[in-house]
């Protein structure tokens, strides 16, 4: 994946695949705790950050987890 790449969400579910397509524009660190894997009691310092993609969809743009994402077209 590369800045310039057409992507979407990576499909969860079978019967539901997602449509909506953005472009990466940017590469960035952030810390993502997840509540499924780690339960509600949130500590930053437990963790690193993760590769995000800073995606534009329509005219807004979304930080999402690059293992999140897949790309179009490859």
């Amino acid at each position: 994946m590369k800045v310039g790449d057409l992507v979407r969400l990576k499909t969860v579910d079978k019967d539901q695949r997602p449509t909506r397509v953005g472009v990466v524009i940017e590469f960035i660190q952030k810390k993502c705790w997840r509540t499924q894997e780690m339960g509600t009691k949130v500590n930053w310092n437990a963790i690193k950050p993760e590769p995000h993609c800073v995606v534009m969809y329509d005219n807004c743009s979304l930080d999402i987890p690059v293992e999140e994402l897949e790309t179009i077209g490859e």
